[in-house]
């Protein structure tokens, strides 16, 4: 999952970012709300979830939501802020926030705020379960499971594999899994899972994708995710579940 934050609070800022980034989120931090603004309008960057501070420098975090819903973009935010009036909870979610949370708050909190947002978000031609432990994505055979970054594989014969991924590759699986069937080439693979101002090596997606097709094991496993030679890579599979 990719994620963007824009918290003005250098230290907290790295330290969301730190628990985020443990927990398998893809985070671009923004320091300021009109960079965050600029980058919204000319990237093609797909995001999960946003978490925008509510007092920024520039353009405001209300600001930031109040234009996401002009332009009728849905995006899930979560409005961090030391405002805790009443009054002010009713303007940041008037504005477009999904949800509030007040500043100082424990990170434990900020996560199951997330978690939630995630599971209202509606995603096409893919299934999350509406429950939070433990929180999975399911695409034809393969489940992953966010809280152990474990994929299962479920085979015919009722058998299952448990893998556990790493988590640059669970990322990688993951991006795969929203996008089953489409062909996706390295400068998309490289937009979701690498953050803004990191440049990795020209052959950090073939190598990422050789380390997850090792994982897999399999000898299908270059079947499954499958190389369209001078375009991309595409993960083949059926979208109806096979059961276990």
């Amino acid at each position: 999952m990719r994620l963007i934050l824009v918290e003005d609070e250098t230290d907290l800022g790295a330290a969301i970012k730190q628990v985020l980034s443990h927990e398998a989120y893809v985070v671009d931090w923004f320091l300021d709300g009109n960079q965050a603004w600029q980058h919204l309008e000319n990237s093609s960057t797909e995001y999960t979830l946003a978490i925008f501070d509510w007092m920024l420098p520039g353009v405001s975090g209300i600001e930031l939501c109040k234009w996401l819903r002009k332009c009728q973009l849905t995006l899930p935010v979560l409005m961090l802020t030391a405002k805790d009036r009443m009054e002010e909870k009713i303007i940041g979610l008037d504005s477009g926030a999904d949800d509030y949370l007040v500043k100082p708050f424990d990170m434990a909190e900020l996560l199951a705020r997330l978690r939630a947002l995630h599971r209202r978000a509606s995603y096409t031609g893919v299934t999350f379960t509406p429950q939070v432990k433990p929180r999975l994505l399911e695409v034809g055979y393969l489940t992953l499971n966010y809280n152990t970054h474990e994929l299962t594989r479920h085979y015919t014969n009722g058998e299952t594999q448990v893998l556990t991924l790493t988590i640059k590759e669970f990322q990688l699986l993951e991006f795969f899994m929203r996008h089953p069937n489409q062909i996706i080439n390295r400068d998309q693979i490289i937009n979701q899972l690498w953050e803004i101002g990191t440049a990795p090596v020209s052959n950090v997606v073939a190598a990422q994708i050789r380390l997850l097709r090792r994982k897999l094991g399999e000898e299908d496993s270059e079947a499954l995710i499958e190389t369209i030679y001078g375009v991309g890579y595409r993960l083949n599979i059926q979208t109806t579940e096979i059961s276990s």
